[in-house]
């Protein structure tokens, strides 16, 4: 939202509008229309320096214009220059400005632009204070994050320790080899595959005997 500032206090505040004075001209050659119109742009800038929404009838009064068609007209001129940037509400009669070039400067702003550039500065190092408390947070989580995986990898380390000892004593008390040990756990007994194959071996006998009392009897 631009913001329209159209008291006095304002708009008149020693600044050089067009035309100059008396004395000035005086001592001056005559102007062309196009050092006019040059001399109106800054005046124009100078204004909107101040105040981002001007009166027509300010602009009128200070360029010394005859009609509101000369004033646009002046504008277009000055956007088209790349003097400012804005628009005309021409049903609130004023011009609304987004840009302006710079000015030289007068000693009198010398002191406004000091205490721009402190404020400036002061908001920098709030801003760097909040970047460095973040980065201290940062480089904390990740201390935090390093420690408790180091933890967890000695933790792991430790319960392979704690099965490989046990399976060791395991085999020590069986007087076997630990590997071995193993193997056997996963493997069965040699002399479970023999009964099972000899129980195998009795059914069958059991049933071709059956088979021959039953030829028999017919």
């Amino acid at each position: 939202m631009l913001l329209c500032r159209t008291g006095k206090r304002g708009i008149n505040s020693n600044i050089p509008f067009f035309p100059l004075n008396t004395a000035e001209a005086a001592n001056l050659p005559p102007l062309t229309e196009a050092q006019k119109n040059k001399l109106r742009h800054l005046s124009v800038v100078t204004l909107a320096a101040k105040i981002k929404c001007i009166p027509y009838s300010v602009l009128l009064e200070q360029l010394q214009l005859k009609n509101v068609r000369q004033l646009e007209d002046l504008v277009i001129e000055a956007v088209y220059a790349d003097v400012l940037r804005g628009s005309l509400d021409q049903r609130n009669q004023r011009l609304e400005v987004d840009y302006s070039i710079g000015r030289d400067i007068r000693r009198e702003e010398l002191s406004t632009i000091t205490r721009t550039l402190q404020e400036w500065c002061q908001g920098c190092e709030v801003v760097l204070s909040g970047i460095e408390e973040q980065v201290s947070r940062a480089n904390q989580h990740k201390e935090q994050q390093l420690a408790l995986k180091q933890q967890i990898e000695s933790e792991v380390a430790n319960l392979k320790k704690t099965i490989k000892v046990t399976t060791a004593a395991a085999a020590a008390a069986t007087s076997q080899d630990p590997e071995q040990h193993l193997t056997e756990l996963r493997e069965p007994a040699p002399g479970t595959n023999q009964r099972q194959a000899s129980k195998k071996t009795s059914k069958a006998k059991g049933l071709r005997s059956s088979a021959k009392i039953w030829s028999k009897s017919n």
